[in-house]
């Protein structure tokens, strides 16, 4: 018989040589597969035990197809009716193309009508189809001219193998599949291990096989490392397989197979291993735990410390050692530790004799090893690009350095994969830090100048958050932002915002920069390293400053606790706000903007009546609250960050029917109010650079594009003599001014004295300005229109008539969210030409 096994690309040669240890004979690896050949027995064989194969399948036939009909009269030819056992369902899974069978799902479909009209006319029973659970699933595949038609042994696919307790319990985190887990492990033999007899010696100094998951993430390499050590087959457990619809099944023999793998199973309690458990993120060390536990495993597992020395205690004596890591998942902000723990234990003498094989994304483990791997294999866990990197022990690297330095090598003694001394910086605080890059002193010694320039500033101003670093060096191209707690909440938090690298750099280089800048921040601003979030901020020209930042902990539920979630607090210019470090690119606080939000409390001195629109988390409603204003109403899209601003208001003693929370598409609330008398003496406006959030329907936002149609509407809404305060940060933002003065609108630019000290390098961080409503006559002249272009505009005001034709409204500019008055309907907001307010937003939606 003719068998294959598939597999992810990048599995292949890993795959054939598992076959070949299993005794399968006519191994060939290919693209995506391994063939071999044999009888029944070798099949099951590879069903029952192999860990990288993701299905196993028999091929039937092989056959010409140049077309419909010719791939019709081969199937058609195969005595199916000894194929497929009577009753059983089948499915038919088609790929790849010929010149004239382009559409899999109509090849599919030819082939299952050839197989079905054999059966009928054989037996005369047609088989029934079940798409998503088939008794039979069958695989046509087309090349050129040929086909083949291949019967899937496995039905579900062979990785769909862990307990499931451990599926129950790493539902929603990230667990490595276990035949990925099975690839890293080969890497290090640590199959041979688990077999390795042990000697006198071994027993004397109780000396084990050890495995040392230096980066356990979700569990996944130690739940397949108790798998390969318990000699346990992994197909073991499973209770259904796609060869029980095949006619050719020999339960007697599987059960057979199954009874030999119990009993090597037993054997196997005689093996004595040690595993060792470390992940630098505290979290993915309790979700490993977590998975371990659940699988019933926790005996052969310990967990320790993410520190080197307490690592190799637990390790103790070593016969035979190897060391592993996924680091896929692993935050950025702890990248750098955990590569250096790896580092430390490659080169602890101790495990002198391990090799070393890490799952990363990004290739920077050879920069905290100080060695090229020795080899390298590109794979896709989750359809996302990743690398397992290879490095071989020292002890072996120490052979082959010295076999090609020896005199008839010397000449090739330069390309040998020796460690090179790792480089490591003084802080001054006598304990060296290893750093990725040696030119990293430099960032080092600026950060430290400017640590002691900001503490001066901070004691000055009375400033308890600041920017401390803003990209001083390009070569350090990131932000790094200090917030201390206030006494309810005591602590010191680093937010480090990654700037994206201009193309002509690599990647791996800024990638290398940017862990040095996490390790060294915390370090010299004395910040611990789990209060510290890296972000990756763009220098872009949109965005939503809103953005979320990854998974996080921001999903639905995030609205339902954000009132009563424990966050860290924050106090500025006398006030108490919430901070969340974990779940979006900002934190609820804007720091670019203290001057501004201070500028706000002194204008609502003279105001009774205070707007905020996009107002975030509340931050400038809370200084217009504080500046004395009667009444507030805050206005914001997302509910989550009405609750947030809310939450703000009550913890600074701002309550009552006099604040106003209302959620809502702001342009749209704006043509809305416009309708009433509602009006304000004072509006601070915000807005996003750019949205396109679903809840605006079909319309996007567009600071640069709508900033006009924004400003025209808010100056309706001033009161007498009133005015607003517009901020935006988009870099290379140019306001309107002609076309904002034929509506009646001037702008003050004040970005110069609004931006605070510690951000006075980039003078372009954001742009603000005063707002007032004027005459259009007095406001056209204002921006140097001429006085025939003011008449012009005044007629034009005076007899609508002679208006020039509005074009259509443009999709971007129409409301979305169902709440147009174009129908003559009473406003949402309250009706016609009376005060009043929703001031109450939807909560179960």
């Amino acid at each position: 018989m003719e068998f294959y096994a598939s597999c992810p690309e990048g599995f292949e040669s890993a795959l054939a040589d598992e076959l070949k240890r299993l005794g399968l004979s006519h191994v060939r690896r290919l693209k995506g597969r391994a063939t071999f050949e044999g009888e029944l027995e070798q099949g099951y064989r590879a069903c029952l035990w192999s860990r990288l194969a993701s299905r196993v399948f028999v091929v039937l036939g092989r056959f010409e197809a140049q077309d419909a009909d010719e791939l019709y009269d081969s199937v058609y030819d195969i005595a199916w009716e000894t194929v497929i056992r009577p009753g059983a369902t089948i499915a038919i899974t088609a790929r790849g193309v010929t010149e004239q069978l382009r559409n899999t799902r109509f090849s599919a479909l030819r082939a299952k009508d050839a197989l079905c009209d054999r059966l009928a006319e054989t037996t005369g029973r047609r088989a029934d189809v079940n798409a998503t659970d088939p008794d039979v699933h069958l695989l046509l595949s087309l090349r050129q001219r040929r086909a083949s038609i291949s019967l899937d042994l496995s039905g579900d696919p062979l990785f769909k193998r862990l307990p499931p307790a451990a599926t129950r319990a790493g539902e929603g985190t990230h667990v490595l599949r276990p035949d990925y887990a099975a690839l890293v492990l080969a890497q290090v033999g640590w199959t041979a291990l688990c077999e390795r007899e042990l000697t006198a010696d071994d027993y004397e100094n109780e000396a084990l096989p050890t495995l040392i998951d230096a980066s356990c993430a979700g569990g996944g390499l130690l739940l397949e490392a108790v798998n390969i050590l318990t000699n346990r087959a992994p197909g073991a457990a499973r209770e259904r397989w796609g060869f029980e619809g095949w006619q050719l099944h020999d339960a007697a023999l599987w059960e057979q197979l199954l009874a030999e793998a119990r009993e090597r199973e037993t054997a196997a309690r005689e093996r004595q291993a040690r595993i060792v458990a470390v992940d630098i993120d505290p979290a993915a060390r309790k979700t490993a735990e977590r998975m371990v536990k659940c699988a019933g495993y926790k005996r052969f597992v310990d967990f320790c410390a993410a520190k080197s020395a307490t690592v190799l205690d637990h390790a103790g004596a070593v016969a035979g050692a190897a060391v592993v890591a996924d680091t896929t998942e692993t935050p950025l902000s702890l990248m750098h530790d955990a590569m250096t723990l790896v580092g430390e234990l490659r080169r602890a003498p101790e495990l002198a004799s391990a090799p070393v094989a890490a799952l990363t994304r990004d290739g920077l483990l050879a920069r905290a090893l100080h060695a090229e791997p020795e080899r390298s294999i590109a794979i896709m866990p989750n359809n996302e690009e990743a690398t397992v990197e290879v490095w071989p022990s020292l002890d072996h690297a120490a052979a082959v350095f010295e076999a090609a330095t020896s005199a008839d090598a010397v000449d090739e003694a330069a390309d040998t994969p020796m460690s090179e001394p790792t480089a490591t910086l003084d802080l001054g605080d006598g304990k060296p830090l290893p750093v990725l890059i040696p030119e990293s002193e430099q960032f080092a010694n600026r950060l430290r100048k400017n640590a002691r320039l900001r503490r001066k500033l901070a004691k000055r101003e009375g400033v308890s958050c600041y920017r401390v670093y803003d990209a001083d060096l390009p070569d350090y191209s990131a932000a790094i932002d200090l917030y201390e707690g206030c006494p309810q909440t005591p602590g010191r938090w680093l937010v480090i915002a990654e700037y994206a690298a201009p193309k002509t750099i690599d990647p791996a280089l800024a990638q290398a920069r940017m862990l040095d800048i996490l390790a060294i921040a915390p370090r010299i601003l004395d910040v611990p390293a789990e209060h510290v979030h890296a972000k990756a901020r763009m220098r872009s020209r949109g965005g939503s400053q809103y953005g979320k930042q990854g998974a996080g902990k921001g999903g639905s539920g995030e609205r339902a606790n954000i009132a009563r979630r424990r966050l860290p607090l924050i106090e500025e210019g006398g006030l108490t706000f919430a901070v969340n470090f974990d779940d979006y690119l900002d934190v609820g606080i804007f720091l670019d903007h203290r001057v501004t939000r201070n500028l706000v409390r002194e204008h609502a001195k003279q105001a009774r009546r205070f707007l905020n629109l996009f107002a975030y988390t509340g931050t400038a409603t809370c200084y217009a609250a504080d500046g004395g204003v009667e009444e507030t109403v805050t206005v914001d899209l997302s509910n989550t960050y009405l609750d947030w601003a809310e939450r703000n208001m009550r913890q600074n003693g701002f309550v009552g029917p006099q604040h106003h929370f209302v959620r809502d598409d702001v342009l749209a609330w704006i043509r809305d109010q416009r309708q009433t008398r509602n009006r304000w003496d004072l509006i601070f406006v915000d807005p996003p650079t750019f949205s396109n959030s679903s809840k605006m329907g079909r319309r996007t936002w567009d600071v640069q594009r709508d900033h006009v149609e924004l400003l025209a509407g808010v100056s309706r809404l001033l009161a007498q003599g009133g005015h607003a305060i517009f901020s935006c940060n988009l870099r290379g933002f140019r306001p309107e001014t002609r076309k904002l003065a034929r509506a009646g609108v001037v702008l003050e630019d004040i970005t110069t004295q609004t931006i605070p000290e510690d951000f006075a390098r980039n003078q372009k961080v954001h742009h603000c300005y005063i707002v007032r409503r004027l005459p259009i006559e007095d406001a056209m002249a204002e921006v140097g229109f001429s006085a025939e272009e003011i008449a012009e505009r005044v007629e034009e005001l005076r007899n609508p008539e002679v208006r020039k034709p509005r074009a259509a409204v443009p999709t971007h500019a129409q409301a979305g969210n169902g709440r147009s008055n174009s129908a003559g309907k009473p406003s949402p907001a309250g009706k016609s030409k009376k005060k009043k307010f929703y001031a109450s937003k939807p909560k179960g939606k």
